[in-house]
C-alpha cells in the first residue's frame, strides 16, 4: 500500500473499499472533502460509476478536473451526501484533482442540501389552540425556498444588489405588467423616491416645486404624505368614504386649485381608490399621480370609462390591470407584514422611460451614471461627458444630477423576495378567500359594524379586514381592542387615523377640503383584523366567535 502524505481538499484518491460481503476489497475512487485533521483523518465522498438519480449525485465532466490532472477513465458520479471519515494511511494513491471552481460549486451544494430539513423543523405547523396561540394580523410566510436562496446569495458574497435583485426586478415587473421596476430599501423609501423624482429639474415646467399642492387623504400611513412635506409641498386633505376607506371622489374636484400639481394616494388595505375618477381628473388637469400600492400587491382594476395613460394612449375599458400602472409611478413595500417580504424592502415602478432614470438617480446617490454595482462604463462614454461646471471628461461615475440618497437593497433581501414571488399568486388567493369567509360570517353584525366594501371595478388583494363600529352600536372601540387582545387576537388601527391629529403634524402646512368627518370617525371607531395566508379556518372561526360574543353581549 502506498502512503500518501499530501492529500488535500479536492484530490481524488484511490481507496480500498470492502465488498458488501466483507470477503475482500475493491479499489475505488473517492473525493477528499477535507485535508487530514490532527488525527490524520480525512472526509471522503464516494464516486461511483452510476447515478442514484438524486440531486446530490453529480456527474464529473472533463472540465471539472484541474489542468495537468487526468480525468477518471470512466464516467463517475460524485455523491456529496455519502461521506466517510477515513485515516489517511488507507489511501492507496492520489489519482487526480478537481478545480477550485468546481469545489466551490460542490461545497455550495453541500451547504444547501440540509436546508429543506431545517425548514421543515423550523416552520412545522402546530394545531391551533384558541387563546393560547396568537393570531397575528399579518406576518411573513417562509419556507425552504426562501432560506435556500437567502443562503445561496450570502455564499455569493456579493452583498449589494446583484443577480438576485436583477431577477427579482424582472419577475415582479412582469407580474405587474410594468416596463420599469426598481427595488429600494422600504415602502417608505419608495414613496420618498416617487415624490422626489417628480421634483427633478429634468422635468422642466412639470417639476414639482415648494408651495405646490398635492391632493391626498389624512386617513392613512404617514409616509404617503411625509415626502410632500419634506419637499415643501402642501398636502390638501380630502375626506374618505366609510367601507372602502378611500378618498371620497365626490369632493376631489373642489380640492383642485391653480396650485394643484399632483395626487398621491394609497390603495387602502388593498382596496383600490376610484381610478376612473382620479385618472380622468389627473389627465384633464395635467396632474401627476403616484399610486401607493404598499398594501395592494395583486389588486387589479378594470376601468369602466375612457382613460388614457401617461402618454395619452387609451387604456382599454373593461380590461383588468394591476394597480400602480394607471398613474405615473407606483410603489410597493416588502416589510414582513405585506403580501410578500424580504425583511425590509420596497419597489418603485413606472412605464415612463423618462421617470425611470430619474428615480434610479435619486435612489443611487443622485448620480448621473446608471451603471449597476460592480459595473463601469456601461454607456461607453465614461470620460466623454460635459455636465454642469465640471471639466469635460470628468468621470461620469462621479457626476451628480440630483440631491439623492443611497436607498438600494442587498442581494440577500432580493433573494428572499425572489422566492416569495413563487408563492405570490397563492398568497393573494388565500387573502381573498379569507376575506370572503370573514365577510360572510360577520354579515349578521352589519347593524353593529360597517363591513368593508370593495371599490367598484376593483378586485382587491386584501391586506386586512377593516371594520368600523357604528355610532349607535353602544360599543367602544377600546373595549373591543382589549377584548381581542385578551383572546390573543391581533388587531390594528387604520394606521394614523387622522394624520393632522398626530403630534408631529402640529404646525405642518396643509389645507382641508370641506371637512374630515369620516376621517375622524375612522380615527375613533375603526380597526382591522388579519386575513393573511398564515391564518387557517380554525383561527378565522375563533376570531368570528369572539367578535360576535363582544357585539352580542
Amino acid at each position: 500500500m502506498t502512503f500518501e502524505t499530501s492529500i488535500k481538499r479536492g484530490d481524488i484518491c484511490l481507496l480500498p473499499f470492502p465488498f458488501d460481503n466483507l470477503a475482500s476489497r475493491q479499489k475505488r475512487p473517492a473525493l477528499a472533502l477535507s485535508s487530514a485533521d490532527e488525527y490524520g483523518e480525512i472526509i471522503f465522498a464516494f464516486i461511483t460509476a452510476s447515478s442514484n438519480s438524486s440531486s446530490t449525485s453529480i456527474k464529473l465532466e472533463a472540465e471539472h478536473y484541474e489542468n495537468n490532472f487526468t480525468p477518471l477513465p470512466h464516467s463517475g458520479y460524485l455523491h456529496i451526501n455519502q461521506h466517510v471519515r477515513l485515516n489517511q494511511n488507507i489511501v492507496i494513491k492520489k489519482i487526480s484533482r478537481l478545480t477550485d471552481r468546481f469545489l466551490e460549486y460542490l461545497f455550495r451544494q453541500l451547504i444547501l442540501q440540509h436546508i429543506p430539513a431545517f425548514s421543515e423543523i423550523k416552520y412545522k405547523s402546530t394545531p391551533f389552540t384558541p387563546t393560547l396561540q396568537h393570531i397575528p394580523v399579518s406576518g411573513k410566510v417562509l419556507g425552504d425556498r426562501e432560506l435556500t436562496l437567502l443562503v445561496e446569495s450570502s455564499l455569493d458574497g456579493w452583498l449589494t444588489t446583484g443577480r438576485f435583485n436583477k431577477a427579482f426586478e424582472k419577475k415582479l415587473g412582469q407580474f405587474i405588467g410594468v416596463k420599469h421596476l426598481l427595488t429600494t430599501n422600504s415602502g417608505s423609501s419608495a414613496n420618498l423616491l416617487a415624490l422626489a423624482a417628480l421634483t427633478s429639474p429634468k422635468l422642466g415646467d412639470r417639476a414639482l416645486k415648494p408651495g405646490d399642492e398635492i391632493i391626498t387623504v389624512a386617513a392613512g400611513f404617514p409616509t404617503t404624505v411625509n415626502p410632500a412635506l419634506q419637499y415643501g409641498l402642501i398636502p390638501v386633505f380630502v375626506d374618505v368614504e366609510l367601507g372602502t376607506y378611500n378618498i371620497d371622489t365626490d369632493k376631489i374636484t373642489s380640492a383642485i386649485s391653480d396650485k394643484t400639481r399632483a395626487i398621491m394616494l394609497a390603495h387602502t388595505l388593498g382596496n383600490a381608490f376610484n381610478l376612473d375618477v382620479i385618472i380622468h381628473l389627473a389627465r384633464k388637469h395635467n396632474l401627476w399621480v403616484i399610486e401607493d400600492c404598499c398594501d395592494a400587491l395583486g389588486t387589479t382594476y378594470s376601468p369602466s370609462r375612457a382613460l388614457t395613460d401617461y402618454k395619452g394612449k387609451p387604456i382599454e375599458i373593461g380590461k383588468s390591470y394591476h394597480v400602480g400602472t394607471f398613474g405615473d409611478i407606483g410603489t410597493l413595500s416588502f416589510y414582513p407584514a405585506h403580501h410578500i417580504t424580504m425583511g425590509e424592502g420596497g419597489a418603485v415602478f413606472t412605464n415612463s422611460g423618462i421617470l425611470k432614470p430619474i428615480i434610479e438617480s435619486f435612489r443611487d446617490w443622485g448620480r448621473d451614471c446608471y451603471c449597476a454595482p460592480g459595473e463601469d462604463n456601461s454607456c461607453g462614454k465614461r470620460f466623454c461627458w460635459q455636465l454642469g461646471d465640471l471639466p469635460k471628461g470628468y468621470d461620469h461615475k462621479y457626476s451628480y444630477s440630483h440631491v439623492g440618497y443611497n436607498l438600494k437593497i442587498t442581494d440577500m433581501q432580493a433573494a428572499v423576495g425572489l422566492a416569495q414571488l413563487d408563492q405570490l399568486e397563492a398568497f393573494i388567493e388565500k387573502r381573498r378567500a379569507n376575506f370572503s369567509y370573514l365577510y360572510n360570517a360577520l354579515n349578521d353584525l352589519k347593524d353593529k359594524i360597517i363591513l368593508p366594501k370593495a371599490t367598484q371595478n376593483c378586485n382587491p388583494s386584501w391586506f386586512g379586514f377593516p371594520i368600523t363600529i357604528r355610532e349607535h352600536a353602544d360599543k367602544k372601540r377600546v373595549d373591543l381592542l382589549q377584548h381581542l387582545d385578551s383572546k390573543n387576537i391581533g388587531s390594528r388601527l387604520i394606521f394614523a387615523g387622522n394624520l393632522i391629529r398626530q403630534p408631529y403634524f402640529e404646525n405642518q402646512p396643509h389645507r382641508i377640503v370641506d371637512n374630515l368627518t369620516n376621517t375622524d370617525l375612522v380615527m375613533n371607531n375603526s380597526l382591522w383584523i388579519g386575513l393573511g395566508p398564515m391564518l387557517n379556518k380554525e383561527m378565522l372561526d375563533f376570531m368570528i366567535s369572539e367578535l360576535k360574543a363582544f357585539f352580542q353581549s
